[in-house]
């Protein structure tokens, strides 16, 4: 077991943070402690020292884009979009508390009337991704610390460094230190934050495979929250596209934005047979001419690399796999650097290809699978367990309507990429891509339970039916 948890810059590979690994067991205690007290807090104090973490965000912006920008090798662009992301998601969480879990009065009769009210739910384990190690945990973090709950957040163990800024900025907005509690380690220290039974819901963010696991341990344990936010094997269809500059342009963003580690990322991109030439040549032109560089480089690169050696490897030896099965490479997926793991743009047409796996790579690959027309498209859109994001590009707002009808996912668009999706909407899938508990503005329906008062002045009663006369 190791002491320390050692965070390194993808894109130089160089130290950037080490810390102590964490003690779970004294943070949920920690937690517990706290919880109480932090819910008796009226509703209108807990907003305001969540709107007050917004402003020290605010003020702290660029120190923390070029942190996440270090420690996960995005460019430092798309890092401070993210960071927009974290100071939005207050308002965004006090607007969708106050309107998916208001205490309100349904009903009064006879003396008698009907409220619902909501309650949180104790401590409640955040468990962070490194492709967005602020914003993703952080639209857990703010709904549940709005509805009253104290959080034990164990951010990615690739990106420590990210998570423990976060918490600093809570706790400097004056939440107490108690009521959001840091857990620094790996596999090891997660399995036993979500399994100790003072933890009462599960908030977790990555691969199916993780959460799976979970949903198997919790499975007789009916009274744990579990919002599970997984991955997606996500199908772009673009069909009769009048521009195909234009489509491809959103083809681009869609599979390789953030070097493809975005869970609503295009994997599979679905052609009509036979049309496919302008647009795939358009593609390659725009893959050609994306810059791959370090955050900080000028120009400014539209990819950076993924998150480490070992992924780098991975999607090399997957990649080499889908060719073995039959896949005609059109973009080679390769390692500009030895030692560092900046990867091109991959892109292999799997028509032909034999048992091709239904698996999320995460990284900058994309799938051509032709079809000969737009019912068989939809047919192989479907053909996956996830059901996370979907797009199509070009169609007839006929062939738009029949794609929402008849697609699996949890966001489906229209001439737009697969990604991107906005934080005032919910956000999540079905299948092997999450459990029917979206987040995003969706979030506060998780972070807390609704009670039911039926409530009386004075204690009344009368049995009509059923009792023996009196004497």
């Amino acid at each position: 077991m190791t002491s320390e948890l050692v965070s390194i810059e993808p894109a130089t590979g160089a130290e950037l943070w080490r810390g102590a690994v964490s003690d779970v067991a004294a943070e949920v205690a920690a937690a517990q402690a706290a919880q109480s007290q932090w819910a008796a807090q009226p509703v209108a104090d807990r907003i305001a020292l969540v709107t007050r973490f917004a402003e020290i965000v605010r003020d702290r912006h660029e120190d923390m884009a070029t942190l996440i920008a270090r420690e996960t090798g995005k460019p430092l662009w798309e890092t401070r979009t993210e960071v927009d992301a974290v100071i939005n998601k207050a308002a965004i969480s006090i607007q969708a508390y106050a309107e998916r879990t208001p205490e309100r009065e349904v009903a009064a009769i006879a003396g008698q009337r009907t409220w619902v009210r909501h309650k949180p739910h104790g401590v409640m384990a955040v468990l962070g991704p490194y492709n967005f190690p602020a914003h993703l945990p952080n639209g857990h973090i703010i709904p549940a610390l709005i509805a009253g709950n104290a959080i034990v957040f164990k951010p990615s163990e690739k990106t420590p460094a990210t998570g423990a800024y976060l918490v600093d900025c809570l706790h400097a907005a004056g939440i107490p230190k108690d009521v959001v509690r840091l857990v620094i380690g790996g596999v090891e220290e997660g399995r036993a934050l979500v399994a100790h039974p003072h933890v009462e819901g599960i908030l977790f963010t990555g691969s199916a495979r993780t959460g799976i696991a979970l949903n198997r341990q919790f499975a007789d344990q009916p009274g744990k929250m579990l919002a599970l936010e997984m991955g997606g094997n996500n199908p772009i269809i673009v069909w009769d596209a009048k521009d195909a500059a234009a489509a491809a342009t959103l083809v681009v963003q869609s599979a390789y934005l953030s070097a493809g580690q975005r869970c609503t990322a295009a994997s599979r991109l679905i052609l009509q047979d036979g049309q496919e030439g302008p647009l795939i040549d358009a593609i390659c032109t725009l893959i050609d001419r994306i810059i791959i560089d370090g955050p900080f480089a000028d120009p400014a690169p539209f990819m950076g690399p993924v998150i480490d050696i070992a992924t780098a490897h991975g999607l090399l030896a997957a990649f080499a796999a889908l060719e073995a099965k039959g896949g005609r490479v059109i973009h080679p997926l390769t390692q500009l650097k030895p030692d560092l793991p900046f990867l091109t743009p991959a892109l292999i047409d799997m028509t032909d290809a034999h048992d091709r796996p239904d698996e999320e790579l995460f990284g900058p690959v994309l799938q051509i699978i032709r079809v000969a027309d737009f019912q068989a498209a939809i047919r192989e859109a479907n053909a996956t367990a996830y059901g996370l994001a979907a797009s199509l590009i070009g169609g007839t707002e006929a062939q738009f309507h029949q794609a929402w009808a008849e697609l699996r996912a949890g966001v489906i668009n229209w001439n737009r990429p697969t990604n991107g999706a906005p934080s005032a909407a919910p956000f999540g899938g079905l299948g092997l891509s999450g459990n029917h508990r979206p987040s995003a503005y969706y979030a506060a329906d998780y972070c807390a339970y609704p009670v039911v008062s039926v409530e009386g002045e004075a204690a009344s009663g009368s049995i009509s039916t059923g009792m023996r006369p009196i004497g």
